[in-house]
């Protein structure tokens, strides 16, 4: 009967691998992320019941954790309103850390640690899952505006940061060369605690503007935390699943890097300044100008190329489906419609493809960053919708700036620009963009999804 348990149990684990592996695949293609988000559930059900039958609990346990983790995923998946999704990610990477951390803590209890390759691994465990817990409160923190996003540092910062490294290093050497010393346990709390702060400090230093590459590095530390625990527990989709989000996260990481043009070091390490900026707008560039809804009506109602540019402002508005509703309407009055999306817009990876998903904007109508940038010059209106430093030209004019040769989409190259925002203030960056004084720009101020309401109202009256 033994034997049958164990088939059963190592072919659950080989299903959900799999499956874990097929629902990745599909997140690559926007129009299959759903059905690979459900195909990834699915498979994380199974290695949860799997897991809670090899460690010899009952059936009734087993239903009590299934119900209390599905009541209380049901109600963040419906309570948390999308703005909220980026701080979201950012505390469930903390989660995951958070209980590798409590693997490696409770396995070093219970369970001998004399060997070179179990000691390693529960320090391993512990050590990235602490940074990832630590770091990615403070990531929450700053997206959820509890904490201010700009750097937070302090005379001395490095050097502190590289000798905290240098004691983790040295501590775990003597803990894995002799675990069962009588200071063996001290040390290890020590190690503990110092991943912890390391977390904290690594982060605090991070602008505002980097927190999508903090999220993609985050949660690939709450990876590799995973993966480190399945080698402690030998349990082989911990390991897969693990190793998955942990490279899934680097290779996700890099691509942030990139669509920034900054190296993971310098993100991790200077990160952004925040102190607005004021950059000189030119003597022939003039003042900001403003322009009412109905004007705004009737740039777009002539218009035969639009692209619409969404930014963070128009998820803290909401305005995604305002946004999709205007973009059929124009459409349907004659003109190719584009949605030019940023890899680094809104303050999580894919954070604009997901709400743009959610108001059911056409997949075939969403453009990435390079492939529209050569078309700009040709588009009749950009319509930037609370995106700043994404659309900031800046990054390609101003050596000063902070975000000098950053990619961005080429918005001022239009024939004519709308930005939507509540108030000339800079973005997340701290950054003024020279965008806003550009002959061709006119602005367009108040709430996004408002606004678009009221150009949507224009096109129905007409």
């Amino acid at each position: 009967m033994t034997d049958y348990i164990d088939t059963f149990i190592n072919l659950g684990y080989i299903l959900a691998s799999i499956l874990f592996i097929l629902g990745i695949k599909m997140l690559s293609k926007p129009h299959r992320a759903r059905q690979g988000n459900l195909v990834s559930a699915v498979g994380m059900l199974i290695a949860v019941v799997v897991s809670l039958f090899e460690c010899c609990l009952t059936f009734e346990w087993v239903l009590v954790g299934l119900i209390i983790g599905a009541s209380i995923g049901v109600m963040a998946a419906r309570l948390v309103q999308m703005t909220a999704m980026p701080q979201m990610v950012a505390l469930l990477n903390g989660f995951g850390g958070i209980a590798s951390l409590l693997v490696g803590w409770e396995t070093y209890h219970s369970e001998s640690a004399e060997t070179i390759f179990m000691s390693a691994s529960i320090l391993l465990t512990v050590l990235i899952g602490g940074v990832a817990f630590s770091g990615s409160l403070i990531a929450y923190a700053k997206l959820a505006e509890r904490i201010p996003g700009k750097p937070m540092r302090f005379s001395g910062q490095q050097p502190v940061n590289a000798a905290i490294i240098a004691a983790i290093l040295l501590g775990a050497l003597i803990f894995v060369m002799n675990p069962a010393a009588p200071w063996s346990y001290p040390l290890f709390v020590v190690i503990m605690i110092l991943s912890l702060a390391l977390g904290i400090l690594g982060i605090t230093p991070i602008g505002g503007a980097d927190m999508p590459v903090v999220i993609a590095l985050l949660n690939s530390y709450s990876g590799l935390a995973a993966c480190a625990a399945g080698f402690i527990l030998l349990n082989n989709v911990l390991i897969v699943a693990g190793a998955l989000v942990g490279a899934s996260g680097f290779i996700l990481t890099g691509i942030m890097c990139k669509a920034m043009n900054r190296s993971l070091g310098n993100v991790l390490f200077a990160g952004f300044q925040t102190t607005a900026r004021k950059i000189d707008p030119g003597a022939g560039q003039g003042e900001a100008k403003a322009i009412s809804p109905e004007d705004a009506y009737y740039v777009l109602e002539a218009a035969r190329s639009v692209v619409f540019v969404p930014g963070y402002g128009m998820a803290v508005a909401q305005a995604q489906h305002a946004v999709r509703e205007l973009g059929e309407i124009v459409a349907n009055n004659g003109a190719e419609v584009r949605y030019a999306i940023h890899p680094v817009a809104g303050r999580m990876p894919g954070h604009m493809n997901v709400l743009l998903a959610e108001a059911n904007v056409v997949y075939e109508q969403l453009a990435e960053m390079d492939s529209v940038n050569p078309i700009m010059e040709t588009v009749d209106v950009c319509i930037v919708i609370g995106a700043n430093d994404v659309v900031n030209p800046a990054a390609r004019e101003v050596a000063s700036s902070p975000i000098y040769g950053m990619p961005i989409i080429n918005a001022d190259k239009a024939k004519s620009v709308i930005v939507l925002k509540r108030s000339m203030a800079s973005g997340f960056a701290g950054i003024e963009n020279p965008l806003f004084y550009k002959e061709n720009c006119r602005m367009l101020f108040g709430d996004a999804k408002a606004t678009l309401q009221q150009l949507i109202g224009e096109f129905k009256e007409s």
